[in-house]
């Protein structure tokens, strides 16, 4: 197993509008909820964004606040709406010991029959599937391989995924995580505005030959 993800932090005293003074000093206000009273805390924002970005919000985070160990999962981050900084984290502090229900996302792997390629693509639809498990059992993501697919209809169920024993799915067994779209469609269409287009060019040519033909007719009826 990896190593968990860790960094420090210290109790906050400033709360509310006048948290924006944190941030001018390079600090992100943060909150952890869960077992506990809510426990105010600011955190140095460039281990925090490392944090962040190695953890997810599937991976458990270890942060030391003042000595305390709080084992936690990013819940809420709150960004800038347009300079995309890192503002507020809300994080949940969890219990080793009693399961919680998140959202594991699915990756799509592999590529289907070489005849099935050549009609079109396999798509996915679904993107994350819900299960409940030991917070020390969850993990970012579950792969799933589509070379077995070799028709149109052949599509990817949610209860053909391969869950690990240590989940318990939530999400509908039956839900479709695949669809299968042609290329046909848009080529067909492209193709006949191009011959429309053409068609319509082409008599518009026809009709000003023959408007030159029947104006140099009456030019030599005149000269003669």
């Amino acid at each position: 197993m990896a190593e968990r993800v860790t960094f420090e932090a210290e109790q906050r005293t400033v709360l509310g509008k006048k948290s924006s003074q944190l941030r001018r000093a390079g600090l992100i206000p943060a909150v952890v909820y869960g077992q506990t009273d809510p426990i105010h805390i600011q955190v140095d924002r460039i281990p925090l964004r490392r944090a962040l970005r190695q953890a997810g919000s599937n991976e458990l985070i270890d942060i030391d606040v003042n000595g305390q160990k709080l084992t936690v999962l990013a819940r809420e981050i709150q960004q800038h709406a347009t300079r995309g900084d890192i503002i507020h984290v809300d994080f949940f502090e969890v219990n080793m010991q009693e399961t919680i229900v998140a959202e594991i996302s699915l990756v799509m792997v592999g590529e289907p029959a070489s005849d099935l390629r050549s009609l079109g693509q396999v798509t996915q639809i679904l993107h994350g599937v819900e299960v409940e498990c030991l917070p020390g059992d969850l993990i970012s993501e579950i792969e799933f391989d589509i070379s077995h697919l070799k028709s149109p209809e052949d599509i990817v169920f949610v209860h053909e995924i391969n869950l690990p024993e240590t989940m318990t799915l939530i999400t509908d067994p039956e839900a479709t995580v695949t669809s299968f779209d042609y290329f046909r469609e848009e080529e067909e269409e492209e193709e006949e505005e191009e011959d429309l287009l053409f068609a319509t060019a082409a008599d518009e040519v026809e009709v000003i030959s023959r408007g030159r033909e029947d104006e140099e007719e009456d030019f030599e009826e005149n000269e003669g």
